[in-house]
């Protein structure tokens, strides 16, 4: 009973509240009626003087206020007509919110006031603001609301009371739907609008008649699913003709009443419930939905709106094929191809000639449509039936559908995406390995792959290369994105179809019926590619478009390679197969050519990353140099440097720059692993790297830096320039780590040799001293001051490491671990050959004006100083002890004359 009340006095609140405001609107009216005569008539309204009082005044205040709010006097009188709908209050909104215009004739008198009336009215107008929100919006709203739980409240009174029987009941809940419906139409029809700025969100028809269809679609419902005075075909029938009479309704009365009747039809069928569901009934009933909602959606370009209705027909559609114990493929494929055909001919129609770009609702058919597709094709129980076909013709639609409709672009990346997906699920675990993916060696693939399955895979690589390269050629000139798009997915799909029927069906080492389909792929993608760029605006300029279809093109190359061919023979002509597109520079001058070329390098990389033996360990011949390792890294790198060389000479980009680092560094590999295949007796194995092989790698890096230098003399470059740099800062730090510490004979006790020159120590030590001084030499005026330096003094320690271990080798023999003690003799000996060593390196830093070396100098004859004082006298006893500090005298008194002589020299060329 109280909530009865309570609705009833909301009822009475909201019409009284109403009356009031008509009665102000009709006032207003008046006023501007008044106000719109004068300036027509043009009649100059005189000032009122300063400080002026009149009894009049607070009467003609609201007049004064309305002049803001006034239309333009050339505006015509408004359309009664078009006011009835809610989108007319907003049109009319700026008009009435506008100040003057030119044409009033009021605007000097105006200026003649002083501000601080119009200050003092922001108040006032900052309440009347809140007054209306609270007359005109939010009474509307909470009006509507009270009514539609009012009818409820007085339903249930009547339950609780016992006053009418249930049939009664909801005669009465009904009469009052329809009464509010009807309501809601006799005021739009006798001309009701919101004359209110920011009130257009408040219509009450439309607020009336979401209540109506609220309280209607609460009555059948619980006719049907509460008292069953119903059936489930008659419930159903109801419920949806509510639904889509207030999508219909929603032309008049706004998009809040179209999404109210969207939910309620699309609840409908969960709401009714039957022994016997009809798949058909279902289906015949959401493409009606559909339909009806995209012919209004389309009138009112409301995108949320189809949307919604889209995203609610797939989701049904997936419900079904997941719930339901036997599924009607037939049904299933109506619901999709009925959902495409909704898009494309009610949706799209006639939107393609005016909007540029895609339309965004079209997301929501194409994921599902798609999902629908996967499932039929990659669930078992459908895959099974051989409903993979069902599938397919999914596929087929939406790319068909986006062919027709350019705008609906998300289609093709739907069909593409659920194309891959299918087919990569066909790809035994096994074959891409067990081990990598973690799964057992009897793991079944997540698809069913037999001979419908690759007959379908040929049919849609066939329907994507065709539609995208046409799609392709047709937007080129005017939608670069549009044509990219398509040129993608027509060279995406086939080939991951191709590579997922090779690893499935074909063998996987060596398969000359997968070669020739892959070969053929390179070709069409190529003469695609052509294609397109002559549709192109200007010709041949090679877009997005051209570019995915050459690398498409490139790809399918790798593959037939791979698939024709042997690991070795893949390496080497994949490596060849860099010199195509750079020849291809030379006629033309597309952008993605010289990328293609890099592409071959990384494939290369990656090939010797994952195999550097080439062809495997087992099948790698002994036989130093001559062997599959000399063609396997060195044709690359002829290959590389040729194109590096080509690309220079046309589009001379960072491409080239990469080629020039690729045939680099592949040189540098290609002598490498000649020398550790020697080194190791003809084994490339993971084994220890020896000192005498670590030795040979420096001597190939400081050779490698030389080499770039004078190429990048001949033919500069930022990559040969500061690759030489990279190759001489990595070969200092192999000498610290590896000759100074790790691999040094003191710590590991290696043997020497048994020769007493050429052994190990000159090897790894006096040959690189050498390579790096000399290098040293030749860059000085050539590469940055430090790195001179660097290497000058990188031949130095090298030098010393070498006399001083060649020493130690004439006191200990082959073996010279550092456990094996010292003798005096050979203590003695260290300090003066550190002392002549200093001395030679002072003359050559002089002769050479080389203020390292003679840095150098310094601070190893202030190490034999030290020794000398430090551990000499303490170690050495006799004739040998006075005899280090003599030489130690006599070293030091001639290099002061030494320094002397130079400074006097010095001073007399002043």
């Amino acid at each position: 009973m109280f909530f009865s009340l309570i609705a009833i006095a909301a009822v009475i609140a909201l019409f009284v509240i109403i009356s009031r405001q008509q009665t102000r609107i009709g006032l207003i009216e008046r006023e501007l009626g008044a106000l719109r005569s004068l300036v027509l008539s043009g009649v100059p309204q005189p000032t009122p003087k300063t400080g002026e009082a009149t009894e009049g005044a607070p009467a003609e205040a609201p007049v004064a206020a309305v002049t803001f709010a006034a239309p333009p006097a050339t505006e015509a009188a408004p359309d009664e007509a078009a006011a009835t709908t809610p989108d007319a209050p907003r049109a009319e909104a700026p008009a009435q919110a506008g100040g003057g215009t030119p044409s009033e004739p009021a605007e000097p008198a105006q200026s003649a006031q002083p501000a601080a009336p119009a200050e003092a009215a922001a108040p006032a107008m900052a309440a009347r603001d809140v007054e209306t929100a609270l007359g005109t919006r939010w009474a509307v709203w909470v009006g509507g609301v009270a009514l539609a739980l009012g009818g409820l409240f007085l339903i249930r009174y009547t339950i609780e009371a016992g006053i009418f029987g249930p049939g009664v009941r909801l005669a009465m809940a009904g009469i009052l739907g329809l009464v509010l419906v009807g309501g809601a139409e006799f005021i739009r029809r006798t001309g009701f609008r919101v004359p209110v700025q920011g009130a257009a969100g408040a219509y009450i028809p439309s607020i009336l008649t979401a209540a109506g269809a609220f309280i209607l679609f609460g009555t059948v419902y619980a006719a049907h699913g509460i008292y069953g005075f119903i059936g489930p075909a008659l419930a159903f029938t109801l419920l949806g003709a509510i639904g889509v009479a207030a999508i219909a309704a929603s032309l008049v009365h706004g998009l809040a009443l179209a999404g109210i009747g969207l939910v309620g039809a699309m609840v409908t069928p969960a709401l009714v419930a039957s022994q016997a569901p009809n798949p058909w009934a279902l289906f015949v009933y959401l493409a009606i939905v559909l339909a009806a909602t995209a012919a209004i959606a389309r009138i009112r370009d409301w995108k949320a709106l189809v949307a919604a209705a889209f995203a609610g027909t797939g989701i049904w559609t997936i419900l079904y094929m997941t719930d339901a114990p036997e599924v009607n493929l037939a049904a299933v494929l109506f619901i999709s191809l009925a959902t495409l055909a909704v898009l494309t001919f009610v949706w799209l129609s006639r939107r393609d000639e005016v909007e540029p770009g895609f339309d965004w609702p079209s997301i929501a058919p194409g994921f599902f449509v798609a999902l629908t597709a996967l499932g039929l094709s990659v669930d078992p129980v459908f895959a099974k039936a051989g409903d993979a076909l069902h599938g397919a013709v999914l596929l087929a639609a939406l790319v068909a559908a986006a062919l027709y409709r350019p705008r609906a672009l998300p289609l093709v990346f739907a069909a593409g995406l659920a194309t891959v997906l299918i087919y990569l699920g066909i790809i035994p675990p096994a074959t891409i390995g067990a081990d990598a993916l973690d799964v057992g060696l009897g793991a079944e693939p997540l698809a069913t792959s037999d001979t419908l399955t690759f007959r379908i895979g040929v049919a849609l690589g066939v329907i994507f290369i065709a539609a995208g390269f046409w799609a392709a050629r047709r937007f080129a000139a005017a939608a670069h994105v549009r044509a990219a798009s398509w040129a993608a997915w027509g060279v995406i799909a086939p080939l991951v179809v191709l590579t997922a029927l090779w690893l499935t069906f074909g063998d996987i080492d060596h398969d000359l019926g997968y070669a020739l389909p892959a070969l053929l792929l390179a070709l069409l993608f190529s003469a695609g590619g052509e294609w397109i760029a002559r549709g192109e605006e200007p010709p041949l300029s090679g877009g997005p478009a051209v570019s995915f279809a050459l690398a498409g093109a490139g790809v399918s190359g790798l593959l037939m390679l791979h698939m024709a061919f042997g690991s070795g023979w893949t390496t080497v002509l994949l490596g060849a197969a860099a010199v195509v597109p750079a020849l291809a520079t030379r006629w033309r001058s597309y952008p993605v050519l010289g990328w293609l070329a890099v592409g071959a390098a990384v494939a290369v990389l990656v090939r010797v990353a994952f195999d550097p033996t080439i062809v495997g360990a087992a099948a790698l011949s002994r036989t130093p140099v001559f062997n599959w390792l000399l063609p396997g890294y060195g044709v690359p790198a002829l290959a590389f440097g040729f194109a590096a060389w080509q690309l220079a000479r046309t589009t001379n980009g960072r491409p080239r720059l990469a080629m020039e680092a690729a045939s680099a560094l592949f040189a540098l590999l290609a002598v490498a692993m000649l020398v550790r295949h020697a080194m190791h007796g003809g084994v490339i194995d993971t084994g220890p790297v020896t000192l005498a092989e670590q030795a040979i790698y420096t001597l190939i890096a400081l050779g490698a830096g030389a080499i770039l230098v004078a190429i990048d003399l001949r033919s500069p470059s930022s990559v040969l320039r500061y690759g030489s740099m990279a190759a001489g800062v990595i070969s200092a730090g192999l000498i610290v780590i590896q000759h100074f510490a790790v691999l040094n004979p003191l710590v590991t006790d290696e043997s020497t040799g048994t020769i007493p020159f050429f052994n190990l120590l000159f090897l790894a030590y006096l040959l690189p001293a050498v390579a790096a001084g000399a290098l040293a030499l030749y860059v000085r005026d050539k590469r940055p001051r430090w790195y001179a330096a660097m290497l000058a003094l990188v031949a130095s320690l090298l030098a010393f490491a070498y006399a001083t271990l060649s020493v130690r080798r004439l006191f200990k023999g082959e073996f010279i671990g550092l456990w094996s003690g010292l003798g005096q003799l050979e203590t003695y000996t260290y300090s003066a050959l550190w002392l002549v060593i200093g001395v030679a390196l002072l003359t050559a830093g002089v002769w050479l004006r080389s203020q390292v070396l003679r840095i150098a100098s310094a601070v190893l004859i202030a190490v034999a100083v030290l020794k000398v004082f430090l551990f000499d006298m303490s170690e050495l006893e006799g004739v040998l002890r006075a005899l280090s500090f003599i030489g130690l005298g006599a070293v030091l008194i001639g290099i002061g004359l030494f320094y002397q002589r130079l400074l006097t020299r010095a001073a007399r060329e002043r």
